[in-house]
């Protein structure tokens, strides 16, 4: 007789087979046999086939582990939807890289594989190609691929135009349910869908309805009476990071695109939206440290230079201007040694307190927090902390150093200086880190990149001047 607890542990043990989502580490065997066949240098032809039978963001991961050559002729081997799938999950460069490669060996094969995408998702990758190449791959599209293409090709990347989708769920307002019904029956096969969208013979957006609402409907109820006829939509010259925004405000999970007399040209979807709010933050990520905001991992030696080098000389510049303020203070630097050793130390401070600022300010403006109303009472809040802070710090700093001195039958004056120093220093850094942005911003320059430019020359120049300027002040009691 088996107990309680064995009953429950029998039928605990019959369960069906699942995928553990909760462990990333775990791997399907589908992707452990293509590991092993990589392993073992496997053919082409097997590696490609265990490819294909992976999901398709573990199949571009697995392309991206490969070099180029290798990724180009695994991906010419596969079934032109799986490579498709897996194109449209790898990063953009080593996708256009492989694409490039594709185009050369087999340009018919490789505008099938485009044509099999997503049209967003084929619009990203012909928008970062050469023009030859665009042109040599919509012609090996076929018709309508290529033509759903060409219409989101007219806009920018960076607006809604650009990452919008053509592949929705519509029907007419003037439809009965059993017409919309076999309407979309007849269509092209959507991906997902979670609602169709309602126009009028024009194509003009005149409302929504959920798919649920649509087969629990009478069949001969019309469409125009039971559709939900407030909806939001967006024109196509918005820009994707107030898009961005709006998803977040409202919840959404798709918005629809309408021209100026409101047809429907498309829907953005929140899996787009996710993309966009990751390579915004990257993007700002690299700006802030002087890098290329087109720059990846795959990116080109020439490319990763061009994006680097002009701000590396601005910085040059900007390290001069502190330079030369150290050099006003050459004579007191040479009668007190010890001045030289605790610069260094004042001016990290002090940056490392502006680019905490900067940060809290950046975060701010993304997110729409920081209102020009609310502009001076954030400056204020980030000037406090920096006055407290920097009491702190020199506080601790200089009492070590005011006690080493003593020790040595040295003047504690200097510990006095170097707390001053840091408390006006790291205000300086906090009001800067924090006001520049918003200053950069209302002259309609980029907060990221400008900002951090700024902050580094005020920080250091300031610093500099204001902890020699008071050694020089107090040099009769240091030396």
């Amino acid at each position: 007789m088996s107990t309680p607890h064995d009953h429950n542990e029998e039928h605990a043990l019959v369960r069906p087979e699942a995928t553990l989502l909760s462990d990333p580490l775990i791997d399907t065997p589908e992707d452990v046999r293509v590991d092993t066949l990589i392993e073992d240098d496997a053919p082409i032809a097997a590696i490609a086939d265990a490819v294909e039978q992976q999901e398709a963001p573990d199949a571009a991961e697995t392309l991206e582990t490969l070099s180029q050559d290798e990724a180009s002729d695994v991906l010419g081997e596969m079934q032109i939807d799986a490579a498709a799938d897996a194109l449209s999950h790898m990063a953009t460069p080593l996708a256009v890289s492989v694409i490039e490669d594709l185009i050369e060996e087999d340009p018919a094969y490789a505008g099938r594989v485009l044509g099999e995408m997503a049209p967003d998702d084929a619009t990203d990758l012909l928008q970062a190609l050469p023009k030859r190449d665009r042109d040599r791959l919509l012609a090996a599209m076929a018709t309508g691929a290529a033509l759903r293409v060409r219409e989101l090709l007219v806009y920018p990347r960076e607006c809604a135009g650009g990452i919008m989708t053509t592949q929705y769920l519509s029907v007419r307002e003037h439809e009965t349910v059993v017409e919309a019904i076999e309407h979309i029956r007849r269509g092209e096969p959507i991906e997902s869908a979670q609602q169709a969208f309602v126009t009028d013979r024009k194509g003009r957006l005149k409302g929504v309805i959920g798919l649920r609402k649509l087969l629990v409907s009478r069949a001969n109820d019309c469409i125009g009476d039971i559709c939900e006829r407030r909806i939001d939509a967006v024109q196509p010259e918005i820009d994707r990071e107030l898009l961005a925004r709006e998803f977040e405000r409202y919840d959404y999970l798709e918005l629809p695109v309408v021209d100026k007399d409101q047809r429907l040209l498309g829907i953005v979807t929140v899996d787009d939206v996710i993309d966009i709010i990751r390579a915004e933050g990257t993007e700002d990520a690299q700006r802030m440290v002087g890098a290329g905001k087109e720059e990846g991992v795959y990116s080109s030696v020439v490319q990763k230079m061009r994006g680097r080098f002009p701000w590396l000389i601005v910085n040059l510049f900007t390290s001069a201007i502190a330079a030369l303020v150290v050099l006003q203070f050459e004579v007191i630097i040479t009668e007190i040694a010890l001045l030289a050793v605790l610069m260094p130390l004042i001016a990290n401070q002090s940056g490392n307190a502006g680019q905490q600022s900067l940060a809290v300010t950046l975060r701010g403006i993304v997110l729409d927090h920081i209102r020009p109303q609310r502009s001076l009472g954030h400056i204020r809040r980030e000037l406090t902390v920096g006055v407290l802070n920097g009491l702190l710090c020199g506080l601790a700093v200089g009492t070590v150093v005011a006690a080493i001195k003593m020790s040595t039958g040295g003047s504690w004056h200097i510990g006095l200086v170097i707390a001053l120093s840091m408390m006006i220093t790291l205000a300086i850094g906090c009001g800067t880190g924090s006001a520049m942005p918003l200053i950069v911003r209302r002259f309609g320059f980029d907060p990221a990149t400008a900002s951090t430019i700024f902050l580094t020359m005020v920080t250091d120049s300031m610093s500099f001047f204001i902890f020699l300027g008071l050694a020089t002040l107090f040099s009769k009691w240091i030396i």
